[in-house]
């Protein structure tokens, strides 16, 4: 944008965006010496005497400002919070920073839904490149595997530009990390927390020596024997096709031999199972960072940053669940403990040229670990809670989530720099426009989410059939009671591209011309393993009690009736699944933008370009384990490879206009805005392949002819900044969305929910959005030092199933995940010496769709959850932090309704945390 454009105007707003840390306050001229004021570049030369003077004064206003030009200067509606305000805000993960910016919402902890739009209408990038995603079940990446520590800046765009990916549906989440320091720096931090639901004992099981690293050490795998005799009996590890292989190689062979060769198999499986106590620690974290930047010579300027951390803790919860028809009769209490590990590791190095050329490189390690052991009991329509009999399911899962990132990119200006160190002034080059930029990068991901072992144990109980409490239990007689599933993610991302701005003035009119091109491909490989230990009869009903380890011991496997060729215990192992669990899939896209920002007599602003893409993607259901012509691995029939391919070819349009003034205020903006953009299914869900939903417990079928819903999207924003620093920006949306992807319910039996992903008929999303700040100086005394900042949107959705759906009870309904309202509140306190800083921050969403109901079933409901969270920063020397925070202080649950009935239940508790830093 024109350097002269308005930048008069960026301190009044530099001082109203910077309100999540600081305060802006009127000083004397004694004072004044010592306020900190925005840099040179912020400002333009103009005479003193037409510039008000405004002063500012806080710990967090330099990190803002370069913020607060970026939001003034972007043609499209961005919202953006970096480090400093993501640090007072406390929130440990980028998912938990996200949900006070406007309009967004955190779901499951994870998942970030923009404008009541599921997690599938917001993409996310890391440093504007594509990354993998470590989750098993969706495309989108899981927030919450990102440590804030790692990040410089969070922006967030809900109004579409041509620069963006045309998959765009609510907004777009890019994610900036931490570069290069201005001069040397070193920082340390340790920390501790707990959290108010933990107890002092929590149940565990054996695990690996690795545990501590996130990372399994052999104990829980897949032995390489189980592998190598599933592929010699061709898939099929049964008794009978043991028996049938035998005796084709040797016709004595007996069914003792088959069952021996079985249960040989089933002795390389962990067994080692028991579940026990053990006392836990707190949480505790520790955190790493140092950096440098060096000039080489006048010309020259070298630095790198290297950081890492280390997080652990340990998690209690307890749901309780119930069915909306007979919640008396059919309830269940599952209480899971799960241990977290999570370890990151960054390097950033630069290298800047003349200041008009720069390149740099990013090399990212998460590491997300939880280590769950899970004991549910319950009670359904065929035991009900007053017959004295129940379920009880164990659960022990380890999963690995790793993902590792190594990018490049490169910036290059033809500055004034430039043209005279090279001579360029009269060269051929001196006709392209003084400060024209190219950009360019290169990012490749890889995402590993490995599940060693996830065992689950069938049992039955006697309870009391008044309070339900188990008298006591026995693993079912069955031969699938234990159920061992392996599974493997590999999910790797290439993106590489360049773009470039070509800048123009001439008279009151500033134009930039814009455009690029880039390449993105993705693949995916999901292979799930899934086997079943049991008995068909034992010798004793005891063999069943005691502890899982003991169950399922070779002492009760392997024994034999003495004399004979006969076993104790008919104990069984086999290979369980549909083989349907795993596929292949992959995607390509290849994009040219362009794209035309004209400003007009600094007051008008028009900005307008396409996006042209390729898309291309084939996804395919995988039977590892298919060693025949009648069950191949891949599927050689022409339909179904046709079914699970697509192409799309298409231009995305978009356009914004924007008037810059004064009216009300010291500035004013007034942005216009309109796009067309696509949601495209996730890669599993154009495959027939099936699935349990490990947040919900539904079986999932995909879809083969799914088809990528087109998003009509529209914005009006008006922005007011004062120069006493307050703010007010009001924005109207909606969205018009065609062929929506959702969820719909389909038959399954009594005890199964399945769910479908299909195209629904239509959508809509329309709301308004408002956001402000206040500084409380105006009230006198200790208010000088403290602010109000929040924002609030209402909002409305509406779903029209169309004839996909399966008899949904509500045709015409919400989105799923979309709340009517939601709001941020905080207020913030800086003391005077400036070693003090506390914020109080709430938080609230309406209720929101959790499960659309069939068949004259009704809709599940989540309900409102209130968030009271407070920060505390002590600054005793210009080298030490004391931070302590807590979360959830009005001790709110998670509840989901259904007719009226609590379905589900949980009380996240209040978590607390002391941290201490030290920086150079």
């Amino acid at each position: 944008m024109n350097s002269t454009i308005k930048k008069i105007q960026l301190v009044p707003l530099c001082i109203a965006l910077s309100g999540w840390g600081m305060t802006a306050v009127a000083q004397s001229d004694e004072e004044r010496a010592e306020a900190v004021s925005p840099p040179g570049d912020l400002l333009v030369q103009e005479p003193a005497g037409e510039i008000e003077e405004v002063v500012v004064l806080g710990r967090f206003i330099s990190s803002s400002q370069s913020l607060v030009n970026e939001r003034m200067t972007d043609a499209f509606a961005t919202d953006l919070l970096g480090s400093d305000t993501i640090s007072r805000l406390g929130d440990s993960t980028v998912a938990s920073a996200l949900r006070r910016v406007p309009g967004l919402t955190l779901v499951q902890d994870k998942f970030v839904y923009i404008r009541g739009l599921g997690e599938r209408y917001t993409s996310t990038t890391l440093n504007g490149a594509f990354i993998p995603s470590p989750d098993l079940t969706r495309n989108v990446i899981p927030l919450n595997v990102f440590p804030t520590s790692i990040v410089e800046s969070l922006k967030v765009q809900k109004s579409y530009s041509p620069a963006l990916s045309a998959n765009f549906g609510g907004g777009a989440v890019d994610i900036r990390t931490k570069g290069v320091p201005d001069d040397f720096n070193v920082r340390i931090e340790v920390g501790a927390g707990s959290n108010s639901e933990n107890p002092a004992r929590m149940k565990t099981y054996s695990g690996g020596s690795d545990d501590k690293f996130g990372t399994d050490d052999g104990s829980r795998a897949l032995s390489q024997g189980i592998v190598d005799s599933i592929a010699v009996y061709q898939g099929n590890p049964s008794v009978n096709n043991i028996l049938a292989f035998m005796q084709r190689q040797d016709a004595s062979a007996t069914l003792f031999d088959a069952q021996t060769a079985n249960l040989g198999l089933a002795t390389l499986l962990n067994r080692d199972i028991g579940i026990k106590e053990e006392s836990v620690g707190p949480d505790w974290n520790l955190r790493g960072s140092i950096g440098n930047n060096f000039l080489v010579g006048s010309d020259w300027e070298v630095g790198f940053n290297a950081g890492a951390s280390y997080d652990t803790d340990w998690r209690y919860r307890r749901t309780r669940t119930a069915a909306y028809g007979a919640p008396e009769e059919q309830s269940g209490v599952r209480e899971e403990s799960t241990r977290s590990v999570n370890i990151s590791g960054t390097l950033n190095l630069g290298v800047n040229f003349l200041d008009d050329h720069s390149i740099s490189t990013t090399t990212l390690f998460l590491r997300s670990t939880d280590d769950e052991t899970e004991v549910y009991d319950f009670f359904n329509e065929n035991r009900v809670k007053s017959s004295g009999f129940g379920f009880r399911d164990y659960r022990l899962e380890f999963e690995e989530r790793n993902m590792a990132t190594n990018q490049i990119n490169g910036r290059h200006v033809l500055g004034d720099a430039t043209r005279g160190r090279f001579g360029l002034v009269d060269s051929l080059l001196a006709w392209v426009p003084v400060e024209t930029e190219i950009n360019w990068f290169y990012s490749t991901s890889d995402a590993r989410t490995d599940i060693p072992n996830r065992v689950t144990v069938a049992a039955e109980t006697t309870t009391d059939a008044l309070s339900g409490a188990v008298l006591a239990e026995n693993v079912r007689l069955t031969s699938s009671a234990a159920d061992y599933r392996f599974t493997d993610l590999d999910d790797a991302v290439e993106n590489y591209g360049w773009s470039g701005v070509v800048p123009l003035e001439f008279g009151n009119s500033y134009v930039e011309l814009a455009g690029g091109w880039d390449h993105a491909q993705k693949t995916r490989t999901y292979k799930q393993s899934q086997f079943s230990l049991g008995y068909l009869s034992v010798s004793d009903p005891s063999v069943l009690e005691g502890g899982l380890d003991d169950v399922f011991s070779d002492a009760n496997l392997l024994a034999t009736v003495p004399g004979t060729d006969t076993y104790v215990n008919d104990a069984v192992f086999d290979r369980q699944g549909a083989n349907t669990n795993s596929y292949l899939a992959a995607t390509m896209t290849d994009s040219a933008w362009g794209s035309v920002d004209w400003t007009f007599d600094d007051t008008w602003r028009i900005a307008a370009g396409a996006r042209w893409e390729d898309y291309r993607q084939a996804a395919l259901s995988w039977n590892p384990y298919g060693f025949t012509e009648d069950s191949p691995q891949v599927s050689t029939d022409p339909v179904v490879l046709e079914n699970g391919t697509f192409q799309e070819d298409k231009l995305y349009p978009a356009a914004s206009l924007t008037y810059m003034g004064a009216l009300w205020a010291d500035t004013f903006q007034l942005r216009l805005g309109y796009s067309q953009t696509a949601v495209r299914p996730d890669l599993r869900e154009i495959t027939a392949s099936s699935y349990i939903d490990p947040v919900t417990d539904n079986l999932v079928r995909g879809n083969p002819g799914i088809t990528p819903a087109d998003v009509d999207n529209f914005d009006i924003r008006a922005e007011w900044y004062f120069s006493s620093g307050d703010n007010l920006t009001v924005t109207l949306f909606q969205k018009d969305i065609t062929n929506p992807i959702e969820f719909f319910e389909i038959p399954a039996s009594d005890t199964t929910i399945a769910r479908e992903v299909v195209n629904a008929e239509s959508a809509q999303v329309r709301g308004v959005e408002v956001e402000g700040l206040k500084e409380l100086g105006f009230l006198g005394g200790i208010f000088d030092t403290m602010f109000i900042q929040g924002n609030f949107t209402l909002q409305d959705s509406e779903l029209i199933a169309g004839p996909n759906a399966s008899v949904p009870t509500n045709p015409v309904r919400t989105l799923t995940g979309a709340s009517e309202y939601t709001a941020n509140l905080m207020l913030g306190f800086d003391s005077r010496d400036a070693k003090h800083t506390a914020s109080l921050i709430y938080n609230v969403f309406g209720e929101r769709l959790f499960v659309a109901g069939r068949n004259g079933a009704p809709d599940g409901y989540e309900q409102p959850f209130h968030s009271l969270d407070l920060t505390y920063f002590w600054y005793p020397t210009e080298k030490i932090t004391i931070k302590a925070k807590a979360q959830n202080l009005l001790g709110d649950t998670v509840d989901i309704e259904r007719a009226g009935v609590v379905i589900f239940a949980e009380d996240p508790g209040t978590s607390i945390s002391l941290a201490f830093s030290w920086a150079l």
